[in-house]
């Protein structure tokens, strides 16, 4: 398994030189992947009194194709930079096409573009994208991408998408990115096994239903005519629960289910995860020198 640390720049900020300082520090300790959630708009609390613990324009989002862009030229050249998730219905697909094409050059090809639906109908009014068909839609807009991606010109005729005999230049390394997509709807696993290179997942703690879940997973992939070997799996660990015991033998039991990817995370606070108490870099960073010994042996 590949070590990762979400960037917590809600808690230490987004200026130059803690995004540079904090990707240092996780590479001399051993973390491997840099993970960034997505947000575009941040809603007005003060005129939402409901709107609950949910993310706001208090909390800070750097793009994630600028800051990997910025990092592109600091960070080792075996750091993988990975998309956790993008928004991507929000988006046009062609532009995201060239983005990610863009800094995959710029990156050596260690792009990972995790994608998801979101949930906050707030930024698609603001990007004048659709909410209520962004599931149906993105799964179009990944397939308009792997052409792109693929061939110096593209001819597509979709329903949402149209493409006349154009292309995207610079291409990927590879001439692909993957794509792993977020989410745990019965959807979602259908779009891996037919579209995937794997899952992003935080919603199952270790237990009978993940393991439920991955059997799906298997099971559609074959069916989809593929070998279910070539879907990866990343799972997250919060750093506010649990400890050096538990840690590891969590990271032993993702890596007996087929996990490639062990993340941590010290922000999330969703269903079984649990954010760590402290916001600043040092905060951020004893956590991460703890968990990363402690799962050392796992990897």
């Amino acid at each position: 398994m590949r070590l990762g640390v979400m960037m917590p720049l809600g808690d230490i900020g987004g200026e130059p030189g803690v995004v540079r300082d904090f990707a240092l520090e996780a590479e001399a300790m051993g973390y491997t992947n840099l993970g960034l959630p997505d947000h575009v708009l941040g809603v007005n609390a003060a005129s939402r009194p409901d709107w609950g613990a949910r993310n706001t324009s208090a909390d800070l989002f750097h793009d994630p194709f600028v800051c990997f862009g910025f990092l592109a030229g600091l960070c080792r050249p075996t750091t993988e930079f990975s998309t956790q998730v993008l928004i991507l219905a929000q988006r046009q697909a062609v532009l995201v096409a060239k983005q990610a094409a863009s800094l995959d050059l710029l990156c050596g090809g260690r792009f990972r573009l995790g994608v998801g639906v979101g949930w906050n109908p707030v930024e698609f009014t603001g990007l004048n994208e659709n909410f209520g068909n962004r599931g149906r839609r993105s799964a179009e807009q990944v397939e308009v991408m792997q052409r792109l991606w693929a061939e110096p010109h593209v001819s597509f005729e979709g329903r949402w998408h149209r493409i006349d005999d154009a292309g995207i230049n610079p291409m990927p390394v590879n001439r692909r990115i993957p794509v792993w997509f977020g989410g745990h709807v019965e959807q979602t696993l259908e779009r891996i096994a037919t579209l995937g290179d794997g899952w992003i997942m935080n919603a199952y703690p270790p237990g009978a239903a993940i393991e439920a879940e991955l059997a799906t997973l298997r099971r559609l992939t074959e069916a989809a005519g593929r070998d279910p070997a070539v879907i990866g799996l990343e799972v997250w660990i919060s750093g506010g629960a649990g400890d050096e015991a538990s840690w590891r033998q969590e990271a032993a039991y993702w890596k007996a289910q087929g996990a490639t990817h062990l993340t941590l995370t010290n922000t999330f606070g969703l269903r079984h995860h649990r954010r760590i108490a402290g916001r600043s870099m040092a905060d951020h960073l004893a956590v991460m020198r703890r968990f990363q010994a402690a799962v050392a042996e796992c990897l």
